[in-house]
């Protein structure tokens, strides 16, 4: 009856967790519709103006929409349930959609570099600059608000997937902040110089961004460990639990899967316990883990602490 109990809590939590993950979909869907209406405004203010740097802050927005499918599609697949084939879940595809969009943010700055050296050669004047400033400003709070809603959201479902969203349309609000700065000077001391240094810097600054989201997606598919502090955590609980019950502990691995944590040791406790006792110390251990790190998948292998074999697999390859 406990163990029924057991697998009824287990496949609740999971049910929970399919559907929390696939109610982030419609973040994804705010990310598009934003993308879409910035992109809008800001095409319009660089064909107004002229404005390299306006037409800098468009392309990148263009990024952003690529992103945002992006992390649609993916995220519609993270939220699907483990399967014959994929047995551990596929949360993994969000590392997909992340590395996706560092790669586009790093091309579109290749790109806005290759604009700006062209008007930095040919230097323009900015027409109807009023105009073009307000609508840029008009397109820079709709990106902040949606990108404090996506980080917002990315942290608290721990979904990397809109956290590298959220992270880039703040990277497009502080770029269009920077070129709307500019093009003013622009407008004012008429420096026409000065437009496409402000679209340089804004692809150094974005080139910067997407290579730290290119390298968190290249982390995740490398099943990198937890962070340190989550570690830490980790090994309090297993103090606490090793004074309390004269048990001891290595082998401890963790590796991040998306939002799903999984996590691993090797219990070590007297050779004269019974099988019972045992499982109902790990199975304590497993809980109190999962009760801090909400998904996590704890997997401990009981080990007699007299036998000399049950150091032999300390590494992951076995002597």
């Amino acid at each position: 009856m406990q163990q029924q109990s057991r697998s009824s809590d287990s496949h609740s939590q999971d049910s929970a967790r399919l559907r929390r993950r696939r109610a982030l979909v419609r973040f994804a869907w705010l990310s598009i519709a934003a993308s879409l209406l910035v992109i809008a405004l800001k095409t319009l203010a660089w064909w107004l103006t002229g404005s390299v740097g306006l037409l800098s802050d468009a392309a990148e927005s263009v990024v952003n929409l690529a992103g945002g499918i992006m992390a649609l599609v993916m995220l519609s697949i993270a939220a699907r349930p483990a399967d014959h084939d994929h047995q551990y879940g596929h949360d993994k595809a969000e590392y997909f959609s992340s590395g996706l969009e560092g790669a586009l943010i790093f091309l579109a700055s290749v790109g806005i570099i290759v604009v700006a050296v062209n008007r930095l050669l040919n230097p323009q004047p900015i027409e109807m600059p009023v105009v073009g400033l307000a609508l840029s400003a008009v397109a820079t709070l709709i990106n902040l608000a949606a990108a404090r809603v996506l980080l917002s959201a990315g942290r608290r479902e721990e979904s990397i997937t809109l956290e590298a969203d959220g992270h880039h349309l703040m990277t497009d609000v502080w770029t269009s902040v920077g070129v709307i700065g500019g093009v003013a000077l622009v407008a004012v001391t008429g420096w026409y110089i000065v437009d496409p240094l402000i679209a340089l810097l804004v692809a150094a600054n974005i080139s910067y961004t997407g290579w730290k989201v290119f390298m968190r997606s290249v982390n995740g598919l490398m099943d990198s460990a937890l962070d340190e502090h989550e570690i830490a955590e980790i090994q309090r609980i297993l103090d606490h639990y090793g004074r309390q019950h004269n048990v001891d502990f290595h082998a401890l691995r963790t590796r991040q899967s998306g939002a799903r944590r999984f996590i691993s040791m090797h219990v070590l406790m007297p050779g004269d316990w019974t099988v019972q006792r045992g499982h109902d110390v790990a199975d304590a251990i497993e809980n109190a883990i999962q009760d801090r790190f909400s998904g996590a998948s704890v997997i401990t292998h009981l080990e007699p602490v007299e036998d000399p074999r049950s150091y032999r697999d300390i590494s992951l390859d076995r002597d």
